[in-house]
Formats: structure tokens, C-alpha cells, sequence
């Protein structure tokens, strides 16, 4: 099975399975003297978890880590970082009755088709319990763009049809984590938590979107004609389990504009760190990346998530006898994935960001 890395110079590379002994991640390229705070990545891998609040699954996984290699007396040592965590609660009799069942939406048929075996306890390799091993790696290229005064931070900005209208620029980002369901603008996440809840006692579920705000990046960052900073951005993004769209900048709405408005001007502005004036737009319309580059405003992006494919309500479908069969899905299932899905979409944007600023050259040590 192939595509399970990601990265130029800092590339990673994911394993393990849902209900298997451990997930982890290789990250190979991350540079040395590098401070590993695991007290941040395990805050991230909370974030992330199972079981957080009265509107996530009720699966409770205890995300401790264990980092194998790469880091030595708290510093990354050059060579590949090794890190997992461990299945400490699984329950593969959940799925002892879908074995045979292609599951609407899910990848049970096309990995039965392309690979001959699929793992159906939790959907294996296909199952969003991989994601894990991506927060753990986005949490130490966090570090590394932290010494760089670059920040990534993601909000649930809609549920549905409720949706945060503000500009993120006019919203106080630092309220995000103030609420189960991540959404800065209080009066619309008490909306959004009560319908999510609606619709998990419904046996139902819920999509939504998620905005991505990239602060402090510098200019340059990206690689003409097919590594444009958008288009891995995009890609790493719609990596994502039930990731279904993505737009940066203005997006789909700038069809609605005319050049005239769409355009980003060129301004001069001085900066206080050195004594050459930089350049800045007065609108970005074009999310802080031209011509694939980053321009060294704010990038930004929103990334729509499908509704969850495993309901509790009945459901037609076929078997591998290609027989027509109802199902229902028991076990332990998110109604929304959004909420956890904030950490995930950070860490993609932050391994991104760092791929590229090392590809820059931009990175150096005393």
C-alpha cells in the first residue's frame, strides 16, 4: 500500500490500524537542537481525542505516546523521529456483524477491490483513528514554526446551516477553545451544540466547515508550477478523513467579483524589524499566496466536512454475496466530526508550512 507519506525535506510517514496494537509516525528531515515539548503534544492529542465531551464519540482512548527514536535529552537529534500510541480501547466485536457488509460511503468497497483484503474492525488503515499520528507529528512542526513566530490556529466557523458571518480578522481567535465545539463566536456555538446534539439523539448525522488562519509566514514560501503552497496546502487538507472541499482566500465567492475588486493592491509599509519597507496588500482576496507563493500576508483557508457515514439508523446496502441487506451500525461513533477535526486540520497546515519553509532554505542555526 502506497500514499501513506507526505513532505519534501520534512516528510512523514504514518502506520498502524484502528483496532491494530499502535498507530505512530516517522517524521524524517526535522532539523536538529529542535526543543521537543511533550507537554504541548500531548495537548494537542487531547484536543484530538475521543470521548472529550457530550458531543463526540463515547470511545475513550487514553493518548499516551511514546517517542521511539530522533530525540535526545528533550532535543530532536537530526535523525528520523519515530513516536506512537498504543489501542487501549478497542471493541473489534463492534464490527463483527459488518465483515461482510459494504457500507454506504465508506471505504470497505474499494478497498476490497483494489487490495483483495480490507481490515473491517473500525475500517483499519481507512479509519479517521489514523489522524493520530498526524497530530502528533503537526504538533512538533508546531514547535519548529513556533521559533519562526509563525502560528496556525482553525475554528469550526459552520455546522449545517449555521455559520459564523464574521471576517476571521473580527474575531477573537483565543475563544476557540472555549467551548466543546471549537467555534470562536460563543452565541453561534451554543447553536451549533445544540443541533449537533439534536441530531446524535436522531441517530443521525451532521458536516460543517472549518477556517485555517497561517500568521507570521514570511514571503516566499511555495515552489512554482506543481508544489504552489495552495495546492499542498490543499492536498494535505483533503487528506483528511470525510475532507470533501477546500478553498483559500476568497475561494469560491471571488467568482462573485469583478477584477476590479478582487485584485489585492500593493501598498508600501514599514516594518519594525528591519529597515527596508515591506510590501503588503490592502485586501487579501488571495488568502496570503500569489502565483503559488506565499506574499507574506495571513494565509487563509476554509475546508468543508462531509456528515459522519456511520449513522445508528437503518440503512440499505449490499454484501460481498452482492445480496440486498439492511444495516444499522452499532459501537461508537462521532454525529460530528468537526470539533476534533480542528487539531488535524492544524497539524496538516503546520507539516505544510514546514515542509516548505525548509525547502526555502529560510531555516538555519548558530
Amino acid at each position: 500500500m502506497s500514499g501513506n507519506s507526505v513532505g519534501e525535506i520534512c516528510r512523514i510517514t504514518t502506520f498502524g490500524e484502528s483496532h491494530g496494537e499502535a498507530l505512530g509516525v516517522i517524521i524524517d528531515g526535522c532539523p536538529s537542537l529542535l526543543e521537543i515539548d511533550t507537554d504541548f503534544i500531548l495537548h494537542e492529542l487531547r484536543r484530538r481525542k475521543p470521548g472529550q465531551s457530550s458531543i463526540t464519540t463515547e470511545r475513550n482512548e487514553d493518548e499516551t505516546f511514546e517517542i521511539l527514536s530522533g530525540v535526545f535529552e528533550g532535543k530532536t537529534t537530526g535523525a528520523p523521529i519515530a513516536i506512537i500510541v498504543k489501542n487501549t480501547n478497542q471493541k473489534p466485536e463492534d464490527y463483527d456483524e459488518l465483515k461482510d457488509i459494504f457500507r454506504p460511503s465508506h471505504a470497505d468497497y474499494t478497498y476490497e477491490k483494489k487490495f483483495g483484503i480490507r481490515d473491517h474492525r473500525g475500517s483499519g488503515r481507512a479509519s479517521a483513528r489514523e489522524t493520530v499520528a498526524r497530530v502528533l507529528a503537526g504538533a512538533i512542526a508546531k514547535l519548529f514554526l513556533r521559533q519562526h513566530d509563525i502560528s496556525v490556529q482553525a475554528y469550526v466557523s459552520q455546522i449545517a446551516t449555521i455559520k459564523v458571518e464574521q471576517h476571521y480578522s473580527e474575531l477573537d481567535l483565543s475563544l476557540t477553545e472555549q467551548n466543546i465545539v471549537r467555534c470562536p463566536e460563543q452565541s453561534i456555538a451554543k447553536k451549533m451544540i445544540t443541533l449537533i446534539e439534536e441530531i446524535k439523539l436522531q441517530g443521525d448525522s451532521i458536516g460543517g466547515a472549518i477556517t485555517c488562519v497561517i500568521k507570521g509566514v514570511p514571503v516566499g514560501l511555495g515552489e512554482p508550477v506543481f508544489d504552489k503552497l495552495h495546492a499542498d496546502l490543499g492536498k494535505a487538507i483533503l487528506s483528511i478523513n470525510a475532507c470533501k472541499g477546500f478553498e483559500i482566500g476568497s475561494g469560491f465567492e471571488g467568482i462573485l467579483m469583478k477584477g476590479s475588486e478582487h485584485n489585492d493592491s500593493f501598498t508600501v509599509h514599514s516594518s519594525q524589524s528591519t529597515e527596508s519597507p515591506d510590501l503588503i496588500t490592502t485586501s487579501n482576496h488571495s488568502g496570503g499566496i500569489q502565483g503559488g507563493i506565499s506574499n507574506g500576508m495571513d494565509i487563509y483557508f476554509r475546508c468543508a466536512f462531509k456528515p459522519v457515514s456511520t449513522i445508528k439508523l437503518e440503512q440499505e446496502t449490499v454484501n460481498k454475496n452482492l445480496q440486498n441487506v439492511q444495516m444499522k451500525a452499532s459501537g461508537r461513533h462521532d454525529s460530528c466530526v468537526l470539533p476534533r477535526a480542528v487539531p488535524i486540520v492544524e497539524a496538516m497546515a503546520a507539516l505544510v508550512l514546514t515542509d516548505h519553509f525548509l525547502r526555502n532554505k529560510i531555516y538555519s542555526h548558530d
